[in-house]
């Protein structure tokens, strides 16, 4: 009988590689955002854009380019990628390239929607 010596492939060093590995990743997911006149908050699959309102805003989220066009009352109008939508606060949210966007609050002062990859999409 041949007696072998097993790997451990859940040694301390390999999970320490892996950890790291895994930050590196979604620091580098994260710092993918980009943003003049807004601002971002992002998990791995969604982004809330903060748009500042009377200025060009736009950010860079999620590998996609998202503008605020235009503001009156609590209709929006947005740019993302690619593609013009119209959303009011509350409604359900629209499809456009594989995400979901939805408006989450209008100001005078600001405007934020939420970008989010659609599972289905």
């Amino acid at each position: 009988m041949t007696n072998r010596r097993g790997t451990s492939p859940s040694t301390p060093t390999r999970r320490a590689a892996g950890l790291l590995a895994g930050l590196a990743l979604g620091v580098a997911l994260l710092a993918g955002c980009s943003s003049e006149g807004a601002s971002t908050d992002c998990g791995l699959d969604s982004c809330a854009v903060t748009f500042d309102r009377g200025v060009e805003a736009s950010a860079t989220i999620l590998g996609v380019e998202a503008k605020l066009v235009g503001a009156q009352g609590d209709q929006v109008t947005v740019e993302v990628a690619g593609e013009q939508l119209s959303l009011t606060v509350g409604q359900q949210a629209t499809e456009v390239g594989g995400f979901a966007v939805t408006l989450d609050s209008v100001t005078n002062e600001q405007v934020v929607i939420r970008v989010s990859r659609n599972p289905n999409g």
